[in-house]
């Protein structure tokens, strides 16, 4: 079903990394702004991630003896800065996740320049460490991300859906490993009743959400697939969730071949093969549109204008 298979390394059927996004309460001050300390439960249900679910989730790896990837906005690591440590004294990867989790679409070139700048730079006086990976806050990649991640030294991104295994993103300054994920594998239509934030679904039970996470991950054993798991401290770290879901990932890691690995170094991975000619990935070109498609030209009234966007950026959040 994978017209062009990539060779996992030791002869592994697919590789797996199970990413955390540690946004702790930056969503409720990008969300509200001034109105944010009022709203007392919702901050604590998210400082839970950092504060209760990051360590959970360090002492399964540490079992299980594996490293992989947590995407951190650069406000979260600043604010938490414990958490952070721990991750980079346990050998995992901290990649970048924006600055408070602002929405990259939403901005100017030239905006969305400084912010990245300005949370690089901060995520790395923190961790210590320069982050080689980004991943845009639900997954808002503009048209001009991947050139300016590019710019900024960045070897990948994980914001994408254009394919089940890694490709390349093309851009006129160079390019990105593209590690594509999925809501199908995202915890937040398992698990986001967040009203405050501007998101509420039925909450299901762990056993459903493992359900589909199986079958998301059968898939891509069977075929040679990269099976990324999105989730976030303060959903699936929590106590109820983490006993069901550790349970589920040691039984994968028994299977002994399949690969977990960080996303940077399965971007390595994907650059070596093709260095050596071994594999050459899918390539996609960005932007795929310069501008906006219309009804210019055709019959009957243009109809190529969106409705007025809300606008919020880290300095200036609503207050609703």
């Amino acid at each position: 079903m994978i017209l062009n298979p990539i060779p996992w390394p030791n002869g592994a059927r697919c590789a797996v990394a199970i990413t955390f996004d540690m946004d702790a309460d930056s969503l409720v001050h990008i969300a509200h702004g001034r109105r944010a300390p009022d709203l007392v439960s919702a901050t604590s249900m998210l400082r839970y991630g950092p504060e209760i679910g990051v360590p959970r989730i360090l002492e399964t790896w540490r079992r299980m003896e594996i490293t992989q990837t947590f995407f951190v906005p650069a406000w979260c690591a600043e604010t938490y800065p414990r958490a952070v440590e721990a991750m980079v004294a346990a050998g995992h990867e901290v990649a970048l996740h924006s600055y408070i989790h602002e929405q990259s679409f939403d901005f100017s070139r030239e905006e969305e320049w400084y912010w990245l700048q300005r949370a690089k730079a901060a995520l790395h006086r923190v961790s210590g460490v320069v982050p080689r990976g980004w991943r845009a806050p639900m997954y808002s990649f503009s048209r001009h991300s991947a050139e300016l991640l590019v710019e900024e030294g960045f070897a990948y991104d994980s914001s994408l859906m254009g394919d089940d295994i890694p490709y390349l993103l093309e851009t006129p300054r160079g390019r990105l490993v593209e590690l594509p994920g999925h809501w199908g594998s995202d915890d937040y239509p398992q698990y986001a009743h967040t009203p405050e934030v501007g998101y509420s679904v039925p909450v299901k039970a762990p056993s459903d959400a493992i359900r589909n996470y199986r079958d998301e991950f059968e898939a891509h054993y069977e075929h040679g697939g990269l099976w990324i798991g999105v989730w976030h401290p303060f959903l699936t770290g929590r106590l109820t969730r983490w006993h069901h879901i550790e349970r589920f990932l040691l039984e994968i890691r028994e299977r002994n071949d399949v690969w977990f690995a960080p996303l940077a170094r399965i971007a390595d991975h994907v650059l070596a093969l093709e260095r050596s000619g071994a594999w050459q990935p899918r390539r996609h070109e960005l932007p795929f549109y310069a501008e906006p498609v219309s009804l210019h030209g055709a019959d009957g009234p243009a109809a190529d204008r969106d409705p007025p966007r809300e606008r919020r950026t880290p300095d200036q959040g609503e207050d609703r």
